[in-house]
């Protein structure tokens, strides 16, 4: 449909079962979720593993989803962190339940906090990446997201490598104000 933003035609798509359009997805938002969940486990390994189960749930859950935004990363935040949470659940019980030493880096409880200020910071940057033109979120999307180089996405977008240096320096000098504001706040 004209005028849906990529998250949404995605969305829809991947709701009717389109496995492609719910790659696209995965690739627009892994990066940040895994971000978010490294965040309030503190490793690695489980925040990959965090990261695969949200993106199982939001498999499972799209066909109910009613996108109300023009980006899918709060929602997928609000998963992220309800995996974590019950990781740091399942860590606690497992500790409980051995006569090992105890992890130094388990905390003894999940800062809701920390949570509220991660599920701001999402919702902010989601926000702001919604201000972008067409052009804009479309470069951001493949640079910052998927990892394309200047020249890539310069070629994929039918622009030049300059135009996609600085839109980009320009995008990201407005992400780190929005970001800086959440922080400040």
């Amino acid at each position: 449909m004209p005028g849906q933003t990529s998250d949404q035609r995605w969305a829809a798509q991947a709701a009717a079962g389109d496995q492609s359009a719910f790659r696209a997805l995965y690739r627009a938002h892994v990066r940040p979720v895994y971000w978010i969940a490294h965040g309030i486990l503190g490793a690695a390994v489980d925040a990959e593993d965090v990261t695969q189960e949200t993106f199982v749930v939001a498999w499972r859950k799209l066909p109910g989803l009613e996108l109300q935004g023009e980006s899918i990363l709060p929602w997928l935040a609000t998963i992220c962190r309800f995996q974590a949470a019950n990781r740091l659940r399942q860590r606690r019980r497992d500790q409980a339940h051995t006569t090992d030493a105890a992890d130094d880096q388990l905390p003894d409880v999940v800062s809701v906090e920390d949570q509220v200020i991660t599920a701001a910071l999402a919702a902010r940057i989601a926000a702001e990446v919604g201000t972008l033109n067409e052009l804009d979120r479309e470069i951001f999307r493949l640079c910052a997201s998927e990892g394309y180089a200047y020249q890539a996405a310069a070629d994929e977008l039918g622009v030049t490598h300059a135009v996609v240096r600085n839109r980009l320096s320009r995008v990201r000098t407005q992400l780190r104000g929005a970001v800086k504001e959440v922080r400040d706040a």
